[in-house]
C-alpha cells in the first residue's frame, strides 16, 4: 500500500510538471531547491518525500499541497 502511495505521488508530481511548459525536472529541483536526482527518484515512487520537501515541491509546481495530494489519491 505505502508503495503504491508512493508511486501515486510521484506521478502526480511528473503530471503537474509537464503541464508547465518547459518545466523539466532539473528546472523543478532547482526552483524546489532540492537536487534533481531527488525530485527524480520522488517522481518514480521510489523517494519517500518529507513534508518539507512535498510543500517546497507543491510551491515550485504552483500548486496547494493539498490538491497535489488529492491528485495522487485520484490515481
Amino acid at each position: 500500500m505505502a508503495e503504491q502511495a508512493l508511486q501515486a505521488l510521484g506521478k502526480a508530481i511528473r503530471a503537474r510538471r509537464e503541464t508547465i511548459e518547459g518545466l523539466s525536472q532539473e528546472g523543478l529541483a532547482e526552483q524546489a531547491g532540492l537536487n534533481r536526482t531527488y525530485v527524480s527518484e520522488a517522481e518514480r515512487g521510489l523517494r519517500n518525500v518529507s513534508y518539507r520537501n512535498l510543500n517546497k515541491l507543491a510551491d515550485a509546481l504552483e500548486l496547494p499541497l493539498a490538491e497535489l495530494i488529492a491528485a495522487a489519491k485520484r490515481l
